[in-house]
């Protein structure tokens, strides 16, 4: 997917959480919206994105958010938490 277009769907997610009184709370909010309902490969180019260019065009309270929580974030981090079936 491209990369504008995953940035725009971000911002547009922490447009949403930007209302909430408490920003921790919106961060998180963020991190979970984006564990939940995006696919790796999606979480894997948006966090690339933030790596190899900052983050740019990410509105801060997304960078924020992406930022404190990479390691869940990470689709590799998840498929190691997940039990493995016997």
């Amino acid at each position: 997917m491209n990369i504008h277009h995953l940035v725009i769907m971000a911002n547009q997610i922490g447009t949403f959480f930007a209302s909430y009184p408490d920003q921790e709370e919106a961060n998180s909010e963020i991190a979970n919206h984006l564990q939940r309902y995006w696919a790796p490969p999606m979480r894997r180019q948006l966090l690339a994105h933030v790596a190899e260019h900052g983050g740019e065009g990410l509105a801060p309270l997304v960078l924020a958010s992406i930022q404190a929580n990479l390691v869940r974030l990470s689709p590799a981090a998840q498929a190691l938490s997940k039990p493995v079936p016997t």
